[in-house]
């Protein structure tokens, strides 16, 4: 590390530095353009060396100075902050045995501010955060305000990370319908009626519906959606649809090979009393397909 100078972290809480907005600089000689990339280049290296060795104060410490530096960019164009910077900083924060949930939150708004290619995804990442830290509210207005965030025209990649931000966010949806249809259940068990708490899961039925409906349509493996789907289909009755969801889910040939899918629906079949036959045939199509899945292992 002899000759790099790296800036110290803050105390007590970690601290990674705004980003600058723009940076514009007149142009420079050549070997001044020369010796600035060589340095920042060298001091992404030791970046690097210090998240292998999981010295994360280190990391950081190198990670502000090379922030610092792209304010002596002496390129005349426009720069804005890549992902290398989200992900590091990221990887960084979660690690940190000094980092909190509000350092976390303020590196965030500073990715979603300066990079509208990537705001859905860095939304979608601040959820999962919020989430892990058991912030479910705050994951759930984060997820919101990223579902009516517009910004030009949007691109298929953009149009594909709407669709997961609403995913999510009628997953969330889904589980306070869990948690209201729970106190329902309980007061009806004590011979009480809440009219307010019965319409308020009528509430989170119908948002959990619309947006869990839309997200299992496109080709890919969402167990944890359909099953969420099917509860909400079962609960009030809807017996048909949900075991036209389940069908369609393990035997529609555009969605990838999943035995979860067959489970899903045996279980389905068995829960409502379907012919033995029936069962047998579910139980068999799972076991070949884990056989196949096996070999192809």
């Amino acid at each position: 590390m002899d000759g790099v100078r790296a800036g110290s972290a803050l105390q007590p809480a970690l601290h990674l530095p705004f980003l600058p907005r723009h940076f514009y600089r007149a142009s420079s000689s050549n070997e001044h353009r020369l010796n600035f990339w060589k340095s920042k280049e060298l001091c992404l290296n030791y970046i690097q060396d210090a998240l292998l060795q999981k010295q994360w104060k280190r990391a950081a410490e190198f990670l502000t100075s090379y922030i610092e530096s792209l304010e002596k960019d002496f390129s005349t164009q426009y720069m804005g902050p890549s992902e290398m910077i989200w992900r590091i900083g990221t990887e960084i924060l979660c690690n940190h045995s000094r980092s909190n949930i509000r350092e976390f939150n303020s590196f965030i708004e500073q990715m979603k501010t300066l990079g509208v290619k990537r705001y859905l995804k860095v939304c979608l990442e601040h959820a999962f955060h919020l989430l892990c830290n058991g912030l479910v509210d705050e994951a759930y207005q984060n997820l919101s305000l990223a579902e009516s965030w517009r910004f030009g025209e949007q691109t298929v990649v953009q149009d594909k990370e709407m669709k997961l931000i609403q995913a999510y966010r009628g997953l969330l949806d889904y589980y306070s319908w869990s948690n209201q249809k729970n106190i329902l259940l309980k007061y009806g068990k004590e011979g009480f009626e809440d009219l307010s708490v019965e319409q308020e899961m009528h509430g989170c039925f119908r948002k959990a519906a619309v947006n869990l409906k839309e997200i299992i349509k496109i080709p890919g493996v969402w167990d944890l959606f359909v099953k969420s789907y099917v509860d909400l289909l079962e609960f009030y009755g809807d017996h048909q649809e949900a075991r036209e969801v389940l069908t369609d889910y393990a035997y529609n040939s555009k969605f990838p090979a999943n035995p979860n899918a067959h489970v899903y629906l045996y279980q389905f079949l068995k829960r409502h009393g379907a012919p033995k036959k029936s069962l047998i045939s579910a139980l068999k199509n799972i076991m070949k397909l884990f056989y196949s899945l096996l070999c192809t292992d």
